[in-house]
């Protein structure tokens, strides 16, 4: 790009994406600048394995995506992003060759639960028939403001969400199977299930595997980042990668600066130009558990022992209502345990683009506490091969990360913590620190737009579109911002 740029983002994930695209809209001249050797943050696909076999190594599965109200606008099928939905959106496999399953249709997952169906129904359809208007009020700013629409269902889910996902599931459920299919959902929190707010996860992405599915990007997570990329290009943006940014002196003379960074990152960069006070509550802001992650190459599918498990796109590997429970207290207390709640994707069962003829991928990982450098490979295997017996005659070959290589993989995720903080509700209250807009950073012109602030971490872009339409208002007077330039 030939002369300063109007605005530079720094990081190329999906928040850093979105706030390029809303700035290149209104006319501005927008670069980003990336440290990995290319774009996308947590939506990479990289051949880990074999030549062929395609993986996600880090974001897979994107409800957030479907419903979102910044990738409604950015219009994904004009773009040649194609959502696969797997027949089961998620699924809980239990002992004794038992399931719970959620699938897209809200009556055939209620038909499924038994004696637990109707309960099912009366905690999720209020949320399903209003669910648009759900998922904007949480993922705009309009989270600031009284809710004018679908105010009962608003209101039904809040006071659903604030306790802990034991309480919600033993206040609905009777049995086992559905208890345990609301607490799988809730642990993508990464957080101790016992904790105030992880009844709110479950809800919500239950409600969206009925809503707008839990869809897979054909071909993997990054055709939805080189989507993103080619949009920003072809608005005469540009991205740089391989570039390390390491002071923020380096953008004197661009208007506005918006990092899709950690906090502390911020504060590196700024130096001197953070007062205290900021600096303080930054170095209070926390991060959650780590992952432990495996990418396997199998011979075969999966040889779950229940069949309906084997026509899901997510499966949660974690026993009961408290085996789930425990599997998430451990890495929150810094513990490790042989019985981990295990996260897992068979994205071939929906998208056999992702392998070679007749081969498939398979990916999951665990929690495990902040930064630990444990191989959790033997646990993993073993939560699976008790819930489909043969599995480990299948895998052919294996990746692995553990907490220390995610960070170094992509430095957002500090102590393999890929939420960019922790999600507890005093952090997605102040998120991350106490301010009324917490875009803003004490730097003019700075602003922080990663999922380190509200609405917090998915593949949603709604971080960086907000932050974007902030430094819109502020720096270049613009009061409303444009609407994304459509596909050409």
């Amino acid at each position: 790009m030939n002369g300063k740029p109007d605005a530079v983002v720094v990081g190329a994930g999906p928040n850093g994406l979105a706030a390029a695209l809303r700035l290149a809209a209104a006319g501005l001249r927008v670069q980003v600048v990336e440290q990995a050797d290319k774009p996308g943050g947590g939506m990479r696909t990289e051949e880990l394995t074999r030549p062929g076999y395609r993986h996600d190594t880090c974001s897979i599965v994107h409800p957030m995506a479907a419903a979102a109200p910044f990738f409604r606008e950015f219009d994904l099928p004009s773009r040649g992003v194609r959502l696969l939905h797997p027949e089961v959106a998620y699924a809980h496999p239990l002992d004794g060759g038992r399931a719970a399953v959620s699938r897209y249709s809200l009556d055939e997952t209620v038909e499924g639960l038994g004696v637990d169906g109707p309960a099912y129904r009366r905690l999720f359809e209020p949320l399903v028939e209003h669910g648009q208007d759900v998922v904007d009020f949480f993922l705009t700013s309009e989270l600031r403001r009284p809710p004018t629409r679908s105010v009962a269902a608003i209101t039904h889910f809040a006071l659903n969400a604030l306790p802990n996902v034991r309480w919600l599931a033993r206040r609905y459920f009777e049995t086992d199977g559905a208890q345990a299919l609301i607490a799988g959902a809730a642990a993508h929190g990464m957080l101790d299930l016992a904790r105030p707010l992880t009844a709110g996860l479950g809800l919500v992405l239950g409600m969206l595997a009925h809503h707008r599915g839990w869809p897979l990007v054909e071909g993997g997570s990054q055709r939805l980042a080189d989507a993103m990329v080619t949009a920003l290009e072809q608005q005469g943006g540009e991205v740089v990668t391989g570039h390390l940014v390491t002071d923020l002196r380096e953008f004197d003379g661009v208007p506005a600066v918006l990092l899709d960074t950690t906090p502390r990152a911020l504060v590196q960069m700024a130096g001197d130009r953070v007062h205290p006070g900021y600096r303080r509550w930054v170095s209070r802001y926390g991060h959650g558990p780590g992952v432990f992650k495996i990418d396997w190459v199998l011979s075969e599918p999966v040889p779950w022992a229940n069949p309906e498990v084997r026509r899901a796109g997510t499966i949660h590997v974690a026993g009961t209502l408290a085996e789930t429970m425990e599997g998430e207290a451990a890495p929150a207390a810094g513990r490790i345990t042989d019985r981990p709640y295990v996260l897992a994707v068979q994205p071939t069962v929906v998208d056999p683009t992702r392998a070679p003829e007749g081969g498939h991928v398979f990916w999951a990982y665990v929690h495990v506490p902040h930064g630990s450098d444990v191989d959790m490979t033997a646990a993993i295997e073993a939560q699976v091969e008790r819930f489909a017996p043969g599995f480990r005659d299948t895998i052919l070959e294996r990746a692995v990360k553990n907490a220390p290589a995610m960070q170094a993989w992509n430095p957002n995720h500090v102590g393999g913590d890929i939420s960019n903080g922790e999600a507890s509700l005093r952090q997605m209250l102040f998120r991350p620190v106490p301010r009324w807009n917490t875009h803003k950073t004490p730097v003019p012109g700075v602003y922080l737009a990663s999922a380190a602030t509200p609405p917090g971490p998915a593949v949603h872009g709604a971080c960086g579109d907000n932050a974007a339409r902030v430094a819109l208002r502020e720096v270049f007077g613009v009061r409303q911002a444009p609407p994304l330039r459509p596909a050409v």
